[in-house]
């Protein structure tokens, strides 16, 4: 599974997702995906514009989780 840290980012920093989508040209609605983590997929662009507001990597914005097999077994009822 991918985590994405926008919103530990933007608390540390006290932006609000209309303060990110000001400051990188985003639409408001991709960075309110991303900080509530509901995002089906990511454009390179996106990115690109996150980590210069942040100036950070990619891998500090989204992380890989490995999945577990039990969990994924709880939330499907078996």
């Amino acid at each position: 599974m991918i985590k994405c840290h926008l919103s530990k980012l933007m608390g540390e920093r006290k932006l609000r997702i209309a303060d990110v989508a000001e400051k990188t040209g985003l639409h408001r609605n991709t960075v309110a995906l991303l900080y509530k983590e509901t995002a089906a997929r990511v454009e390179l662009e996106t990115l690109n514009q996150l980590c210069k507001l942040f100036r950070c990597g990619v891998g500090e914005i989204l992380e890989y989780l490995e999945d577990n097999p039990k969990q994924d077994a709880d939330s499907n009822g078996g």
